[in-house]
């Protein structure tokens, strides 16, 4: 087990250039149909590829699609980088009625569903797995129940306890409230209250810890864009119940694969502490600490946690 620490740089409140994210040179769209569901995906071709570069495929988190990650992508650049929207966000419909044994849009059907994916890409054991937040829940057991599918395994903002257990019960409480209410009233209601900018806004603004206002505004701007892009409020509820209850840490003692963890120093959703004792249950794994920044890695502190992961790649290369 090893442990890191890596500073970030403090934002400054003076507002900034804007921020924006450019792969054209790198990026390709498919659609992909995966047991009956036309899954869009992402292929960032490599910029610069060395002898040992390496195909990842990313896993992104709940609400959010494949936007959220493109600024490690870009920091990246040696690497053939995949992505898809998850089926029920962004550009991919929901699962197709039957869809891999049940159609729920749970930590079991997005299991099968990767499977499904990197064997119709015809990715080999040597492929990379990285899940952010929900993300790092299905990319871990997924791994956890085809042992030699991928290797190595990264996961940043790693869920490692039940939300319910956390600091902010009582807000994830408030959470399930929200979504069974949203699912309960008449459809068009239902449907606005869940794409709410209001409700979108107060997320956004309480997860970014940065004080940097050009950074600010891409992260309010990018949730604004993309976080209520889903398919409906059905999938919605299902992927949400599955975010708050299932962790990491369930099968941690499986993950026999060298596997990182790339935690924030002030992550009030996947805590400091939790992090620890995850680390504690991996057979081989490594946690690196990014100080300052809270659950929005991918958005506030691309830099490190892509140095973080290219380290470890280079230390553990394609079996």
């Amino acid at each position: 087990m090893a442990l890191r620490f890596l500073p970030s740089k403090k934002g400054s409140t003076a507002p900034g250039p804007p921020i924006a994210v450019d792969l054209a040179d790198r990026e390709s769209a498919h659609v992909l149909d995966v047991a009956g569901t036309p899954v869009h995906y992402w292929d960032y071709a490599p910029a610069n590829p060395t002898p040992g570069h390496r195909t990842i495929v990313m896993v992104h988190g709940f609400r959010g699609d494949h936007h959220g990650l493109e600024r490690v992508v870009e920091l990246l650049p040696e690497h053939r980088i995949i992505m898809a929207d998850l089926p029920g966000f962004g550009a991919s419909p929901a699962f197709a009625p039957d869809a891999h044994g049940t159609g729920r849009h749970d930590v079991p059907g997005y299991g099968a569903f990767l499977g499904s994916f990197l064997d119709a890409l015809g990715l080999g054991p040597d492929t990379v797995l990285l899940g952010h937040s929900f993300g790092s829940i299905v990319a871990s057991h997924f791994v956890a129940a085809n042992p030699g599918r991928v290797f190595p395994l990264v996961l940043v903002n790693p869920i490692a306890s039940p939300a319910l257990e956390g600091p902010k019960g009582v807000m994830t409480k408030l959470a399930v409230f929200y979504y069974w209410a949203s699912a309960k009233l008449p459809a068009a209601l239902g449907n606005s209250l869940l794409r709410s900018k209001l409700i979108v806004h107060v997320m956004s603004v309480t997860m970014a810890k940065t004080r940097d206002k050009a950074l600010l505004a891409f992260i309010h701007g990018q949730h604004h864009a993309y976080f209520s892009g889903f398919a409906d409020r059905d999938m919605l509820l299902e992927s949400f119940q599955a975010s708050v209850s299932g962790t990491v840490r369930e099968v941690a003692a499986q993950l026999a694969c060298p596997t990182l963890l790339v935690a924030g120093s002030e992550d009030e959703i996947a805590t400091l502490p939790n992090q620890h004792k995850l680390l504690e249950l991996l057979p081989d794994g490594e946690l690196v600490v990014i100080d300052g920044v809270g659950h929005l890695i991918h958005y506030e502190t691309p830099e490190p946690a892509a140095a973080a992961i290219t380290n470890f790649l280079e230390r553990h290369p394609a079996p």
